[in-house]
């Protein structure tokens, strides 16, 4: 007796389906197109994955160099003021300092004029 694959076809099928919902035309009707604009979304969103982090630390950079800037320092200059003044904080921590508590982030910036 031959093995049949209806089960498991279908329910391959479906999950392809169920990803390319929301599709434009053939791409989430036909099964063939649909797997392809399926493979390459989810192609897209690994990059993206990785591209969001690059972005978010060009940003965070921005925002503290901006910050360091009105306190007579540029951002090279600020960070390795920090470093000297043994002071490890991410960049994340300082962008987000920088934005919503900009005293903290004045003192910060004295302590790394003063190491520097």
């Amino acid at each position: 007796m031959r093995i049949k694959r209806t089960v498991n076809a279908l329910k391959k099928r479906r999950k392809i389906f169920r990803l390319s919902k929301g599709y434009f035309g053939n791409k989430s009707k036909s099964y063939r197109i649909a797997r392809q604009a399926v493979m390459k979304s989810l192609n897209y969103a690994y990059i993206g994955r990785r591209l969001r982090k690059r972005d978010m630390r060009s940003l965070w950079i921005a925002r503290i160099n901006a910050a360091a800037r009105m306190h007579g320092l540029s951002y090279s200059k600020f960070m390795y003021g920090l470093k000297t003044a043994g002071i490890n904080l991410n960049r994340k921590v300082l962008a987000e300092l920088a934005v919503s508590d900009a005293n903290a982030f004045a003192e910060l910036a004295e302590k790394a004029k003063a190491a520097l």
